[in-house]
């Protein structure tokens, strides 16, 4: 029970010495783990000759999809494990919803430690579905279990960040979810070398390499998880007034909306309207990164003037090492995007930047088809690089934006009611690209031509987005909590005002973290990984400079 209780919210509470820089580096702990979600296809191919090993077995052509599904005889098609993937979101975005209020309760330790269980009993589940050949372990392991852990761990430290860091939530939000895309970049790779140590005449590594990396993620994802505090009620940081920084922004309100009353303000649905609509585009992008610039380009990434279906085998193996860097570097731009479009947020606010977002957007969209014709293969590649930061920085800056209009108390469960945005965005996104795509080239469209108007589709999307970011407006007092309403949910999540958390109240508070060292040691912890990360996405961006 003793270990239990070290869990309770009010065992985090802070002492008054306590580093708040400590918090980030929690943060990021667990979301580089649950951020390896985006780099789950370096799987697919070899779980897709996981019998065969050097080749797919392939299944009976009559043989139906149940049977697949159990069958322990032939090799997993692609688009069954890419079931996985869109799992993943799925359940991420209905576990925010569903446990956003419980969290504000439990506080994010409890929530982290959940976090920990199930992204990481996720994968070992998922480790017996592929030692008994059973797909459907895997769907339920990793993609229902381990969806909710992705979106218990990805909402688990806003609320406590924006309340560490009230003079800089976008920065603070921005370093967190940083994490979550730069996942896929350290643990792709660490899957790979994983996956080639553990490989054998019988098996293809892969159940192995999930085992290695549940160890390694619940060491991590606990580490940060227990390191969690939370700021006593009322606690600011020396110097600055919550006061000033309302009468400088308009849009900063002071005041609490409860997370249940959400659905029926119309700013909400704004807002969940503007990250859709620009999730949308970001993501049909992302998801077609690779055979859009093989298909546009072709021969000309080469210096050879051949469509892409003129090439030979080499060639095409030629421009897929190119087009692996080229996204690659989106990536790294999705990532850093996501840190520095926040942080300058907290200078030119939530609204603008989003307005930023979209201007640029709808131009850069719109000017990628003429870019594309006339071969200016520097600016095409720029273009989308700029559209990837802000596709990342979308993630990032919207927390903060919440906090700004719906106030901090509930602020991490109605994230995670917005969260449903990107859910229905990873549904239209992509598919809209690659529907277009599919009937472009039906009706006789080149390949090089095939995405012109899933383009401008996304520019519509945009546009309508700028429109939905225009109608946002401060909220009516009639929305707000009272004060007896927030006296309440102040006390249902376990809050305790600033004299307690000094010893002159009652009740166990955390009071150590203000040695310097120790905040030095979290951030090598968390620091390293992502450098290396980085290093590996640069070597294979070189290929584009070559």
């Amino acid at each position: 029970m003793a270990l239990l209780d070290m869990l309770d919210k009010d065992r985090t509470i802070a002492g008054p010495m306590f580093n708040r820089w400590l918090v980030p580096p929690a943060a990021l702990a667990i979301h580089l783990c649950i951020g390896m979600a985006y780099g789950f296809s370096v799987f697919w191919l070899p779980l897709s000759k996981a019998i065969g090993i050097k080749e797919p077995v392939a299944c009976p052509a009559d043989m139906s999809f149940m049977a697949e599904i159990f069958s322990t005889t032939c090799d997993w098609k692609i688009s069954m494990l890419g079931w996985m993937f869109t799992l993943f979101f799925v359940f991420l975005g209905l576990s925010t919803a569903l446990f956003g209020g419980w969290l504000e309760h439990a506080g994010p330790r409890k929530a982290g430690v959940v976090s920990a269980l199930c992204w990481c009993g996720g994968l070992v589940i998922s480790a017996l579905g592929i030692y008994l050949h059973q797909i459907w372990l895997m769907w339920v392991g990793s993609g229902v279990i381990g969806g909710i852990g992705l979106g218990l761990g990805y909402i688990s430290p806003v609320s406590t960040l924006i309340k560490w860091f009230p003079d800089r939530r976008g920065m603070a939000t921005g370093m967190a979810i940083m994490g979550f895309g730069g996942g896929a970049m350290i643990g792709a790779p660490l899957a790979d070398k994983l996956m080639k140590y553990f490989a054998t005449p019988t098996s293809v590594g892969v159940w192995e390499t999930f085992l290695a990396l549940a160890a390694i993620y619940f060491a991590f994802m606990m580490a940060g998880a227990l390191a969690y505090r939370v700021p006593a009620a009322g606690w600011t940081p020396k110097g600055w007034t919550a006061s000033a920084a309302k009468s400088s922004n308009k849009m900063i309100t002071n005041r609490h909306v409860h997370v249940n009353r959400v659905w029926s303000i119309p700013q909400f649905w704004l807002v969940w309207g503007v990250l859709f609509l620009n999730v949308s585009a970001g993501i049909g992008i992302l998801a077609m990164a690779s055979p859009l610039l093989q298909e546009v380009f072709g021969g000309r990434l080469i210096g050879v003037n051949l469509s892409y279906n003129e090439l030979d085998a080499a060639q095409k193996g030629q421009i897929a090492a190119i087009a692996a860097g080229f996204t690659g570097l989106l990536s790294l731009f999705n990532i850093g995007g996501r840190f520095v479009w926040a942080s300058c947020s907290d200078y030119i606010g939530r609204k603008a930047t989003y307005f930023v977002f979209l201007v640029l957007g709808l131009v850069l969209y719109a000017s990628i088809p003429s870019l594309a014709h006339s071969g200016q293969l520097a600016l095409f590649v720029g273009f989308f690089c700029i559209i990837l930061s802000m596709y990342g920085g979308g993630f990032s800056t919207v927390p903060a934006y919440l906090a700004d209009l719906f106030g901090t108390q509930m602020v991490g469960a109605i994230h995670g009611r917005l969260l449903t945005a990107w859910a229905a965005a990873g549904v239209l996104g992509p598919s809209l690209v690659n529907y277009v795509r599919e009937y472009q080239i039906a009706h006789g469209v080149a390949k090089a031509e095939a995405y012109d108007l899933a383009m401008y589709m996304l520019a519509g999307l945009i546009l309508l987005g700028l429109a939905c970011n225009a109608l946002v407006r401060p909220l009516a007092d009639k929305y707000f909590m009272t004060e007896e309403e927030l006296a309440t949910e102040k006390r249902l999540a376990h809050e305790r005002d600033v004299a307690a958390s000094s010893g002159t109240g009652s009740g166990v508070v955390a009071t150590g973290g203000s040695n310097p060292a120790i905040a030095t040691f979290a951030w090598l912890a968390v620091g390293l990984p992502i450098l290396y990360g980085v290093w590996v996405t640069l070597q294979k961006a070189a290929v584009l400079f070559k």
